[in-house]
């Protein structure tokens, strides 16, 4: 919890990470309306807050803490209503110092361990553990591939075809090949686009296409001023044929229609943007990406992410891993009034059963 001191009225204040105090009424009252609004979805009135609360109150000192957890920040008022609904700087602050996360008990932790067929191959048990999230937290449930089962660059080839066309051909280490015609801005002669192709060869071979793309796309941006036209276009042409040949099952998606449930995911817009973004899928990879060296569970609430996409969305993540080698991460999405104490151990016990499911001769 953050810094404490007591205010002349007697009442503690507390530190909030971004500046400001709030006081420990103040926050009662903040985890009374996050958890109201977590089980129907609905602006939280003053009177069901005081209600909640257990705190015997005046309708007049409601709406005076209400108007405070307002002008913090960490609390909004839709138009349509005279209640309050939390922010997502609400849902931070509930989230890292107000949530209370069981253990699971014994029962639930079996019926989850029976999920896993044992002996399995691994894209069974992911593709279990996926379904298993979704099942259980009635979200949609993620699991990224492990690294090792990923397609992994070896080899690169541009062959020129007439005028601005070439062929770009890609290798992965297991034989497999995937080819793409480009349309470029200029016409290449055959001797720089082998000299291209031999510098991505050398620079990316051995590296995981997910690797690969984001070194790519990571290069483009911030060497393009010290880059000449030729490698420019080169590595243009490399980042469209990777993110074809990209195995589309780096990461295994299930429940989505989970999230018809959920009234302000409902609109038509939202949720075609959503399952675009589950059919596209890079977005979603890229966030991973971002947990897959971090310790312990990861929480990215709304605007969080990074992806407008998921503004509306949070998504709860967590490694798994072997032998203290990370293979991937799994987790849920869903809206950002989900059940947090619910849904944190749920994913972190998931992971713990697919690791354990891979460990397995």
């Amino acid at each position: 919890m953050p810094n404490s001191s007591q205010s002349r009225t007697g009442d503690t204040k507390i530190s909030l990470p971004g500046g400001g105090q709030i006081s420990e009424r103040a926050l009662h009252f903040l985890k009374a309306l996050v958890e109201r609004h977590i089980r129907d979805g609905q602006p939280v009135g003053s009177r069901t807050l005081a209600r909640d609360a257990g705190l015997d109150l005046s309708p007049a000192t409601v709406r005076n803490v209400m108007s405070d957890l307002e002008e913090l920040g960490l609390v909004a008022s839709p138009h349509t209503s005279a209640g309050r609904v939390p922010t997502v700087s609400g849902y931070r602050l509930f989230v890292d110092s107000l949530l209370t996360v069981s253990p699971i008990d014994d029962a639930f932790m079996n019926r989850m361990r029976s999920g896993f067929e044992p002996g399995g191959e691994s894209k069974v048990l992911i593709e279990s553990a996926s379904r298993l999230l979704s099942g259980v937290t009635h979200l949609a449930g993620l699991v990224m591939v492990p690294r090792h089962e990923r397609e992994v660059f070896h080899q690169i080839e541009f062959l020129k075809l007439s005028g601005t066309r070439v062929l770009a051909i890609l290798v992965t280490a297991d034989g497999e090949v995937h080819n793409r015609i480009i349309h470029t801005e200029q016409e290449c002669s055959a001797s720089h686009l082998q000299q291209a192709a031999n510098y991505l060869t050398e620079v990316f071979s051995g590296l995981d296409m997910r690797e690969v793309r984001r070194r790519l796309l990571e290069d483009l941006k911030t060497t393009h001023q010290r880059m000449d036209a030729l490698m420019m276009r080169a590595m243009e042409m490399a980042q469209r044929v990777v993110e074809g040949a990209e195995h589309e099952d780096d990461v295994l998606i299930a429940g989505q229609t989970n999230l018809l449930e959920f009234q302000e995911l409902a609109s038509m817009e939202r949720l075609k943007s959503l399952f675009q973004a589950f059919t596209e899928k890079r977005q979603i990879l890229d966030l991973l990406d971002r947990c897959i060296e971090a310790d312990g569970v990861q929480i990215f609430i709304g605007q969080e992410s990074g992806f407008e996409l998921l503004d509306d969305c949070s998504l709860v993540t967590t490694t798994y891993r072997v032998e203290d080698q990370i293979l991937g991460v799994l987790g849920v999405i869903g809206p950002t009034r989900m059940d947090y104490q619910r849904v944190i151990p749920v994913v972190d016990v998931t992971a713990k059963l697919l690791a354990a499911a891979l460990r397995r001769p």
